[in-house]
């Protein structure tokens, strides 16, 4: 991260000084957890990271959500118009809205995987960013790619929105506004330990 912090968000910078890659969102939002760890100003298990897809992922977006404990949960969207950070509430009603006019096969689900979890755990080689002859669809990151001890790629699993797979906690759109918008109202802790 660069630059300085924006006045009342003690966590995260402006957009304008995030590490930021277009069409990278999962990397994006590394960058963001690995910042938010290394600054130690509030604790990563307030974060997780969401992954949005459907069962034919026919296309997949990678957010942050901070989990309001004291106030409302917000979200840090670096590929939205909406502000950033934004309330969760106004990204539901704005950017995620409803499925129902959606075929039920891209009815979109979001896998919910604590930061920490995230930044041990997440590998990507780049590889689903390359063509068939080798050349990038889009350029990467000037920083090397992302690998743990056990994996160079397993993105997939991350984007699967199989319960079966991966990290964290698949939800349908409709249960996650449940649980962490609606259950916002009535209790900001209950959607803390649920991550």
């Amino acid at each position: 991260m660069k630059g300085q912090l924006k006045k009342g968000v003690e966590v995260i910078p402006s957009r304008e000084n995030c590490v930021y890659t277009s069409c990278y969102c999962e990397e994006n939002v590394w960058k963001l957890c690995e910042f938010i760890q290394a600054q130690k100003m509030v604790p990563l298990d307030q974060f997780a990271v969401i992954f949005i897809s459907n069962d034919t992922r026919t296309d997949y977006h990678v957010i942050l959500l901070k989990v309001g404990v004291k106030s409302d949960s917000v979200i840090y969207d670096l590929d939205s118009v909406l502000p950033f950070p934004c309330s969760l509430r106004l990204y539901a009603a704005q950017a995620l809205r409803s499925d129902r006019n959606l075929r039920p096969e891209y009815h979109r689900k979001l896998r919910v995987v604590p930061a920490n979890s995230f930044l041990l755990n997440f590998a990507s080689d780049r590889s689903h960013m390359r063509n068939s002859d080798g050349t990038w669809k889009m350029p990467p990151p000037s920083y090397p790619p992302i690998f743990t001890a056990e994996s160079k790629m397993n993105l997939d699993d991350f984007i699967s929105m199989n319960p079966a797979v991966g990290w964290g906690t698949v939800y349908t759109l409709d249960h996650f506004l449940l649980k962490f918008v609606e259950a916002a109202s009535t209790s900001a802790s209950s959607s803390t330990t649920a991550l």
